[in-house]
């Protein structure tokens, strides 16, 4: 991919309060920008063209790609997961939303990325997060204290623009394979019966196999892969459905009081990534196109048409955990509050539940002998 060269200019996520002159930042759940310091809201203006845009695959990768369809951003890659968040340029310093490591604003850098076309902005505030963070916490079991007390700081918890990729494709497989059909026979065995050989018969099924071929066509839409190395894949999986139906225009101010990660994966990557996801339904299809009692699939060939793809950001809040020198990472989904993220475990609290419940039952036999 061509990129562009860095200019003077910066892209800023935040825009002036016209009463006081302050930084606005976006209000979740809302469509306005709110102002801290006096309490003024300015609407987001509403975008006149409200479709998202999909672009061609494969176009987009033979093409060089034009200033256009590039975006600059001012990043910071953490020393410590390798997450690079975008920031912007007058910030001091700061910590990683993905590992809690501080980071070196002197690093940082400029570079061009593919812009995104679409957003869902944050629905669930810092607030509310923190209420479905404190729940899930206080959900689980053998949970060190200290996760407990960190639990009560608010500030752990960032927002963070995630980038991902989404995928539209129409798929053609010519398949190999077999076709089974049942038929009814009767079989003839011997049985020993109180110490006599007797014949008997029995009804069986018996499976007779034909070669089968044939071509299918799958269509799939919004394949969704993160575009980031910073989360636990399966953990961020499970923040899903995202609502898709609800994308917008991609609007900067959006973004504005919250953090943006820059995506690492990138889009040719991130289709081979879901390529996957479609060999299950494809195998059904053609499970059903070979028809019959049963089925054998020997070869599948598939080729990929049509393919679309959008660069979206979706919203998650995330809070790092540091425990015994090991990185926890807790996501809540922005739109929805479901939570999800990897937990440590107590193992003071483990053992003493261990020996309290060996001790109950050896009380329990010195009682009743």
């Amino acid at each position: 991919m061509d990129t562009i060269e860095p200019t003077e200019s910066t892209i800023s996520n935040d825009t002036k309060c016209v009463d006081c002159g302050a930084l606005l930042k976006f209000a979740p759940g809302t469509n306005h920008l709110t102002c801290d310091y006096c309490g003024a809201a300015n609407e987001i203006a509403a975008a006149k063209n409200t479709v998202v845009l999909e672009r061609d695959f494969n176009s987009f990768l033979k093409l060089s790609t034009s200033k256009e369809d590039l975006k600059e951003v001012h990043t910071v890659k953490c020393d410590g997961c390798g997450a690079q968040t975008t920031f912007k340029p007058n910030t001091v310093s700061d910590d990683c939303a993905f590992c809690g490591t501080s980071l070196v604003i002197e690093n940082s850098s400029r570079q061009a990325i593919i812009k995104p076309e679409s957003i869902l902005p944050f629905k669930v505030d810092q607030k509310s997060a923190f209420g479905h963070f404190g729940k899930w916490i206080k959900g689980l079991w053998f949970v060190p204290n200290d996760l407990k007390k960190y639990a009560n700081n608010i500030e752990k918890l960032k927002g963070v623009y995630i980038p991902y990729w989404t995928y539209d494709c129409r798929t053609i497989s010519n398949y190999t394979g077999e076709q089974g059909i049942n038929r009814r026979e009767i079989e003839h065995y011997t049985e020993e019966v109180n110490g006599r050989t007797v014949s008997k018969t029995r009804t069986v099924t018996v499976t007779d196999w034909y070669p089968a071929a044939g071509k299918v066509n799958c269509y799939f839409d919004d394949m969704l892969t993160i575009a980031s190395n910073s989360l636990p894949e399966n953990y961020a999986r499970k923040l899903e459905p995202w609502d898709l139906k609800n994308l917008i225009p991609f609007d900067e101010k959006y973004l504005s009081g919250f953090v943006t990660e820059s995506y690492q994966i990138g889009l040719k990557e991130g289709f081979e990534k879901v390529k996957p996801r479609t060999e299950q339904t494809i195998r059904s299809t053609i499970i059903k196109d070979i028809g019959g009692d049963d089925q054998k699939i020997i070869s599948v060939d598939t080729d990929y048409h049509n393919i679309k793809f959008k660069h979206t950001l979706l919203p998650i809040w995330i809070s790092a955990y540091r425990y015994k020198g090991k990185v926890y990472r807790l996501m809540i989904n922005g739109r929805t509050g479901e939570v999800q993220g990897e937990r440590p475990y107590s193992w003071v609290k483990i053992t003493l539940t261990i020996v309290g419940v060996v001790a109950a039952i050896g009380a329990v036999f010195v009682l009743f002998g």
